[in-house]
Parts: structure tokens; sequence; C-alpha cells
């Protein structure tokens, strides 16, 4: 079944990065929606654009995009058979829709599917430092059924870069999803039980 992945107009577009191509690498089918500010983000933090990226990722027959405003498409439906959904990375706007039940735009129409639906949603924050309001949309998320994962880095790895950092965020994602059991052995705490 599809995995939903949004990706908004928040810092982090290196992890959204790792987790389609993590998905892609599995041939699990991966539908893609951005938003506009997303795509501006995107070229400020990334090598590639956004339209590259698309490009790259269309070679694989498990790859689907769709454009923000098309409420046409089937993950706007809760009858299409999805097996969650990520919002990698999510704006505080984005958040704060998803939690008041706001589905103005495909990404958070998405996710309102996968709240009704009680489908995985796993939310990406990135945002500091937060407020009370950002916190408080973060937990009725929580109280929805949703997943909120930081993007911190792992300092118990002995990881060297940022773009270990989020593989290894977008390894937790799939974990969340059930796409896996576990983490890979190279990206799992082997320290002393303290």
């Amino acid at each position: 079944m599809t995995i939903i992945v949004g990706i908004t107009g928040a810092s982090g577009s290196l992890i959204a990065a790792k987790t389609v191509d993590e998905l892609l690498d599995r041939n699990i089918p991966t539908s893609v929606v951005a938003s506009n500010p997303a795509k501006l983000v995107w070229r400020q933090e990334m090598k590639e654009t956004f339209g590259e990226a698309i490009e790259k990722w269309s070679d694989s027959a498990s790859f689907t995009n769709y454009a923000i405003g098309d409420y046409q498409a089937p993950i706007a439906s809760g009858s299409f058979p999805s097996q969650g959904m990520v919002v990698v990375p999510s704006s505080m706007a984005t958040i704060a829709a998803i939690a008041n039940g706001s589905s103005d735009n495909l990404i958070r129409r998405s996710a309102d599917v996968c709240i009704k639906e009680r489908r995985p949603l796993i939310i990406i924050p990135r945002e500091s430092p937060l407020s009370r309001i950002h916190l408080s949309n973060m937990e009725r998320i929580a109280e929805l059924g949703g997943t909120i994962i930081t993007a911190d880095p792992p300092f118990y790895l002995p990881l060297k870069t940022i773009a270990d950092s989020a593989e290894f965020t977008a390894n937790k994602i799939l974990v969340s999803l059930g796409v896996e059991k576990e983490l890979p052995i190279h990206m799992q705490y082997n320290g002393p039980n303290i």
C-alpha cells in the first residue's frame, strides 16, 4: 500500500529527500505532495531543484507526484488504501491546520484522511523554539493518534554529517510507519544500559 509523503515549507528538505529515497529503495509505492513554499526551501537547501528530484524519483514505478491543489487525487479519499502518511518537514502552519481539521490543500486533506481512517500519521516538526501554541497543536495531533518525531541528531551514535542525521530520521519514520521493524543495526544504540 502507498505511503504518502507531504513536504511543506519548513527547513529540512534533506530529511524529506532521504525519506522518499528510502521508501523507493524498498519499492514501496510512494505518493509525494509538496507545497509551493516547500519547493522554495528545497531550492535553498538542496543541490538539486525539486523538479530534478521529481524527475529522478519518477524513474521508479513506485513513485507518484500530486499537485498541492489536486483534490481529485486518490490520496484525498478515505477509500484509497494508503498505509499512512508522513509530513516531513512540517511547518507550524501545517501542524496547526492538521490539528484543527483544516483541509485547505492536498497535504492537509491527506493528513485529515489518515486521522479519520485511523491510519498512521507521522509529523516531523521543524521550528525552534516552540511556543505554547506549537506545543498545543502537536499535543492535539498526538491525541488524535498522530506521532511526532523531532529531527534531533542522535548524539549517542557516531554519525558525522547532517546527511547521516537525516538518514537516521528517515529510518525512524519507516519504523513508525511499519515499513521496517527496527532501525538498521548501524543506527541502533549499543552502549551501556543506564
